[in-house]
């Protein structure tokens, strides 16, 4: 069965962080501090699906204090830091919105993201996740981390569900 038959079934999204909205590179800054590069066309996509009702949720291992800033400041309030087992904060997360995990499109691209992955209804990753990761997935998407692929998975739902239509949000 195609991926693209459940589509109309997701009504939230859950995203890992590094190598998903950055391609995974880190730069490190001479005070010891870490950054990472994330994507427009991704922060757009994320705007425009809470603005249509979906529900974003994040979930990473890591704990940059601006990745959390980015997230909220595009209307993200589901995130989940430091996640030291994906899953919990997975299980967490359905729970408090009695969501089905068939109504649910996780993209991952790393070992860490895989159980989660088996559970929900779209598991999606970039051309450049991790062998493991694809294997499992439904979808790959044909653009790599950090550079519009969380954009790619968001905008084919919105459109199968007929929700990727005229601009509705403010400048990002």
């Amino acid at each position: 069965m195609s991926y693209k038959e459940n589509l109309k079934n997701i009504k939230a999204f859950v995203f890992d962080v590094d190598g998903v909205f950055t391609d995974g590179s880190i730069i490190l800054q001479p005070d010891g501090s870490m950054s990472r590069i994330m994507n427009v066309l991704d922060g757009y996509a994320i705007v425009k699906a809470i603005k249509e009702g979906f529900v974003i949720g994040i979930i990473t291992g890591g704990n940059d204090p601006m990745v959390k800033n980015r997230m909220q400041y595009l209307g993200v309030t589901d995130i989940y830091m430091k996640s030291h087992d994906k899953m919990e904060d997975f299980e967490d997360f359905v729970s408090k919105y009695q969501f089905q995990n068939h109504e649910i499109l996780f993209m991952g691209d790393d070992i860490p993201d895989k159980y989660v992955m088996e559970k929900v209804g779209i598991a999606a990753c970039p051309i450049n996740a991790v062998p493991e990761v694809k294997e499992i997935s439904h979808y790959i998407s044909n653009i790599h981390g950090g550079k519009g692929c969380v954009r790619d998975v968001v905008e084919q739902v919105m459109k199968a569900q007929r929700k990727w239509h005229d601009d509705n949000t403010q400048s990002i």
